[in-house]
């Protein structure tokens, strides 16, 4: 049985963060999609957005969704940031970090090791500890995505991985809690 956290809510900018449902992956399409014609991500078609819509985080803020992602398994170690989209309107409130700090703590939950994203825009993950790492680094990702890409041989998307042990989370923890308000989200 998969648990569902309780959503978590910024007071600041009034974002909740839950779990997708079926009957909203045609707003995820459609935010993906505004993504990918930024050049932002791959396609994603609605079918598979329905039947994976239970492993999307997305941000809502007053009843509409403002950003998503998927946490995809990738085997019984490795789960990746998939699909992060933010609409345009939304950028710049820390609704994607909020998106993935909440993946970062499912995933850890749920047992993974790692956490990967493959992006255009590395310093984007590099600002929430994610590193850069060979794509020969992903062994998962590649057997599970990427042979069946078009872009295989020519992808300019860079390979970043943050580990998920309780050490490294706990003093990432510590050093935000030093810094920020006890007020301010985590994100």
């Amino acid at each position: 049985m998969i648990e569902t956290p309780r959503p978590r809510a910024s007071s600041a900018s009034r974002i909740t963060l839950r779990t997708a449902d079926a009957a909203e992956a045609k707003k995820l399409h459609a935010l993906i999609t505004a993504n990918r014609e930024e050049g932002h991500l791959l396609p994603r078609t609605l079918g598979e957005l329905a039947v994976h819509a239970n492993r999307f985080v997305v941000a809502v803020r007053a009843r509409r969704i403002v950003g998503c992602a998927e946490l995809a398994p990738l085997s019984p170690h490795v789960a990746e940031v998939r699909s992060l989209a933010v609409d345009r309107q939304a950028r710049g409130a820390r609704v994607g970090v909020m998106i993935v700090e909440e993946l970062r703590l499912r995933a850890r939950r749920e047992g993974y090791e790692k956490l990967c994203a493959f992006t255009h825009a590395p310093g984007y993950f590099s600002q929430m500890g994610f590193s850069i790492v060979p794509h020969s680094w992903l062994l998962e990702k590649i057997f599970t995505d990427c042979v069946k890409c078009p872009h295989f041989r020519t992808c300019g998307q860079y390979g970043m991985v943050v580990p998920l042990d309780t050490a490294r989370e706990n003093a990432v923890h510590i050093e935000r809690s030093d810094t920020q308000p006890a007020a301010a989200p985590l994100a």
